[in-house]
């Protein structure tokens, strides 16, 4: 299978199932001598760890991390870094009524007319489990940015259906379990998603990050630039059907006389950019959005084919997430600290020399 490698200087590789014994990672190209131990990815995984709440899926993995290589008397020795996660509470018998069914809106069909064949159970490769290996790897890259470069990543869930964060309280997203900022929008949800559980339905989310202590000239000014880097890995999310930086798509509305961050002595008016001009990073805060389309997986009759192409009706039972949007919060997180990591060490290799004729100007964020 193609595909399951990501980065080009940090280069990370998942591998596994989401009801095989176990899935995991390579990390290539991490810097040697940065202090690592599982602790600091175990804390990344406990955020996305499913069955928290009664609002996402009720599998209970412990999301325990293995780290296999790589690491020698507590630091990253610049080898291959391995981990493992373990799966431990598969239920394949909940998939087995819909092994030769379609579920509509899943990778099901796909997988099966691109292989041939497919592993039914949980959606395989295909599945959302795979994504903990994506933030095992991420919280190795988010430590060394955090560390070396001052770059702080923060995403936020600021949308479930039609409930919207009003409020902006970076303190709250981690005192409820929706990774929302707005305490009064999340008791909505809560309500929300009670009755979508009751009509066994799902709904699409929006989340919002932003990155912090961005340093100027990360990306590349034509097919790698930054802002089609971080894309390209937001896409690859499961079930994320849009990305916007900066205004997205408000500035389909936007006169150039607006759009434009006019720029002072004293530095940027504004951030409609969302912080990258030209594919390179201006020193602004990186701004994101990404919408996350409805969990394909529910319990409403829909119609659709078996495997030989005659009518049925699906029914999907088992475990889970109501809302994927929830628990794709700091696989967002993870994502963009892998494309930040790549970029941040192609700059130190081409243009560690350069002497910026300007200092950073600050801006808007």
């Amino acid at each position: 299978m193609a595909g399951s490698s990501f980065g080009e200087l940090f280069r990370v590789t998942t591998f596994g199932e989401s009801h095989g014994p176990a899935i995991g990672c390579i990390v290539d190209g991490c810097p040697p001598g940065m202090r690592l131990d599982a602790s600091d990815i175990q804390q990344e995984l406990d955020r996305r760890r499913p069955g928290q709440s009664r609002h996402t899926t009720q599998r209970q993995e412990e999301d325990q991390v293995e780290i296999l290589s790589g690491v020698f008397g507590g630091q990253t020795t610049g080898t291959p870094i391995g981990m493992l996660i373990r799966n431990t509470d598969q239920r394949s018998q909940d998939y087995s009524r819909i092994q030769d069914l379609f579920r509509p809106g899943h990778a099901d069909y796909t997988y099966l007319q691109k292989y041939g064949l497919r592993d039914y159970r949980g959606g395989g490769r295909s599945s959302a489990r795979e994504t903990a290996a994506r933030v095992a790897a991420g919280a190795v890259a988010r430590k060394y940015l955090q560390e070396r470069a001052g770059i702080h990543i923060l995403a936020w869930l600021a949308q479930m259906g039609p409930i919207r964060a009003e409020a902006f309280e970076p303190a709250e997203i981690g005192r409820n379990p929706f990774f929302c900022p707005d305490d009064e929008a999340a008791g909505k949800m809560a309500g929300y998603l009670d009755e979508l559980r009751r009509l066994g339905d799902s709904v699409g989310a929006r989340i919002d990050a932003r990155v912090q202590g961005m340093p100027p000239g990360l990306g590349e000014p034509v097919f790698d630039r930054l802002e089609a880097d971080v894309a390209k890995a937001l896409m690859g999310i499961n079930a994320v059907k849009a990305v916007a930086v900066g205004d997205g798509f408000a500035v389909v509305g936007q006169r150039g006389s607006e759009h434009g961050d006019a720029m002072t002595p004293k530095g940027f008016a504004s951030n409609h950019a969302g912080g990258v001009l030209g594919g390179i990073s201006s020193g602004q805060d990186l701004k994101v959005s990404l919408a996350v389309k409805p969990t394909s997986s529910i319990r409403i009759p829909r119609p659709s084919i078996d495997v030989r192409g005659r009518a049925v009706e699906v029914v999907t039972t088992g475990r889970h997430d109501p809302c994927v949007g929830i628990r794709a919060v700091p696989i967002v997180e993870a994502m963009l600290a892998l494309v930040l990591m790549d970029h941040y060490l192609r700059q130190r290799a081409q243009n560690a020399d350069v002497i910026p004729p300007l200092s950073p100007i600050p801006g808007e964020c």
